[in-house]
């Protein structure tokens, strides 16, 4: 079986709304223009490596609501991996130019007869550098997974030793006739069911044990998970921002840097962690925002993914599910922030729904998908913080300088990711143009963020 999870599923069925797209965009410079016939046949080799990069999304004959990965009998490296130049003359380094691409990308859907990904080489920036754009449907890679994936797009040398041929793996095409692709499904379905029978009757009997043998622990446990169920599916029809309240398919992509070990520091001053300074930069900086639209806000409703990645899963994939919650945003200081946030981020980390998130998702997958986005577009931001490599890594003899990360809005006013790289902070500010019409003024607000935070180092 090679089914995605009910979390993935939610994602895929929800882009009925185009606003509620799950693209996960890069922006990498390159201090160098590799060879374009060595990127063709590093990423022939990857697809190879990655065998789901030849596979598409595709509904049970069965099941319609179960979503499973197969491979695409006629796929073409040249549609997902494309070179194109800078117009000559453009001003600056071409970098924006780069954005503005990467920013058209991401409010493009997926051929959905096609594998999930797109990669777009730039060339034609000033001084002989080149950038990479990568886009990923979230249902084939998380934050982490697309880390994972780098390691095979990229090297950690300049000009590593050469790699021996590999061989060339045989890739399985579904069946062509449509009896022998149901009796597959049928058989799928029935592994399903097997396979959950299996798993009840093995641990039914502990469970009964432990509540025999603890009834009043047992009674208080059941308290505490139905409690967190219901903090987790709990339904939103408003947004706490008073301001970003709009909600379109146009998007906005901005940048910003910081240092690693600065905003390291400036955590651990406050007593909290990178992350808590993170958080408490981006809700410093919507404060601001706010309030120069004259706009006094206390809370926010944030959204951040949190990983259920263990070492046993395979390398890619999503094994992520989001959490929503209120966060604190009127606490001035930003010290006493970072210690909030920090606070908050721990009880939603040990929510005791957290376990069960994709059978609940599956639950929710029952619901009319009109009733799910609702709630996904009352999420006033997100937030996610992705620990990328602290060691270079190189396409085809250029190192890429830095590594911008734009996560999809899924119905939230922005998104605001952090990749780490090589000791910085690359930072991608992805907002819906209709919550957020000023982007620049947004920028700035954020910038001034971060600068509070890191101050806490020298205070």
């Amino acid at each position: 079986m090679n089914d995605l999870s009910n979390t993935d599923a939610l994602m895929w069925f929800v882009e009925d709304d185009p606003r509620l797209r799950s693209t996960i965009v890069g922006v990498l410079t390159l201090d160098a223009t590799p060879a374009w016939d060595r990127v063709l046949a590093r990423m022939e080799r990857v697809t190879h490596e990655l065998p789901i990069l030849r596979q598409r999304v595709v509904r049970s004959t069965v099941h319609p609501g179960r979503l499973r990965w197969e491979t695409v009998p006629d796929f073409d490296l040249a549609y997902h991996v494309r070179h194109v130049s800078v117009p000559a003359g453009t001003p600056g380094d071409g970098l924006a130019a780069v954005v503005e691409l990467a920013r058209t990308a991401a409010m493009a859907g997926f051929d959905r007869q096609r594998p999930l990904w797109e990669f777009t080489l730039v060339d034609g920036l000033s001084g002989g550098r080149a950038a990479l754009i990568t886009k990923l449907h979230h249902v084939l890679t998380d934050g982490v997974g697309s880390v994972q994936l780098a390691l095979h797009v990229f090297d950690l040398e300049r000009e590593p030793a050469a790699r021996p041929a590999p061989s060339v793996p045989v890739h399985p095409l579904p069946p062509a006739d449509p009896v022998a692709r149901f009796v597959g499904d049928l058989l799928d379905e029935f592994d399903h069911a097997t396979a959950n029978a299996v798993h009840q009757v093995a641990t039914i009997g502990p469970r009964l044990a432990r509540s025999v043998a603890h009834p009043l622990r047992t009674w208080q446990a059941a308290q505490a998970l139905a409690g967190s169920i219901g903090r987790t599916v709990a339904p939103t029809w408003t947004t706490l921002s008073p301001l970003m309240t709009q909600r379109s398919t146009t998007g906005d992509f901005r940048c910003l840097s910081v240092s690693l070990t600065d905003l390291h520091d400036a955590g651990a001053a406050a007593g909290g962690t990178t992350n808590d300074a993170f958080l408490a930069a981006v809700t410093g900086g919507l404060r601001r925002y706010h309030q120069r639209h004259g706009h006094e806000v206390d809370r926010l409703r944030a959204a951040m993914p949190i990983s259920l990645r263990t070492d046993g899963d395979a390398e890619g994939g999503n094994h992520v599910t989001i959490l929503r919650f209120d966060v604190p945003v009127a606490v001035a200081d930003p010290g006493e922030r970072v210690r909030a946030l920090g606070e908050v981020c721990r009880r939603e980390r040990n929510e005791a729904s957290l376990p069960y998130t994709d059978d609940l998702v599956g639950v929710l997958n029952l619901l009319p998908t009109a009733w799910i986005g609702a709630m996904m577009r009352h999420v006033d931001f997100l937030a996610s913080n992705v620990p990328g490599t602290p060691i270079p890594l190189h396409l085809e003899g250029a190192r890429i300088e830095q590594y911008f990360p734009f996560g999809p809005t899924g119905g939230a006013a922005l998104n605001v990711t952090l990749m780490s790289y090589c000791g910085e902070c690359c930072i991608g500010v992805n907002s819906d143009r209709a919550a957020v019409p000023d982007p620049d003024r947004l920028l700035a607000c954020l910038r001034e963020g971060f600068d509070e935070v890191l101050a806490l180092v020298a205070r």
